[in-house]
């Protein structure tokens, strides 16, 4: 038995505020599934959350995957596969 590829996803910050978790497991489609395709898996998954509030944070965070950061040019080039982590990092202030 084979079980589908998948990756971990961490939030922190209004990211888990927000959903009430701190990471969860997420299938990646068959069709395959790249980091600037994430955004709307996870609003697509927690459709009973808050999705305006949800969609500002995702847009407004930074990724990591597998503990490097990415930048936006590069959303479209990381291409996530089985067992890698991507971190939510959600924008915050400092006083």
């Amino acid at each position: 038995m084979s079980f589908p590829a998948h990756i971990t996803v961490l939030y922190f910050a209004a990211a888990s505020t927000t959903l009430g978790i701190t990471d969860e497991l997420v299938p990646i489609p068959e069709k395959g599934l790249y980091l600037s395709q994430l955004t709307e898996l996870l609003i697509e998954r927690h459709s009973q959350s808050s999705l305006n509030t949800l969609r500002k944070i995702l847009d407004s965070s930074q990724w990591s995957v597998d503990a490097e950061m990415v930048g936006d040019e590069d959303l479209t080039k990381v291409e996530l596969k089985d067992g890698m982590e991507v971190a939510v990092i959600c924008p915050v202030s400092g006083g």
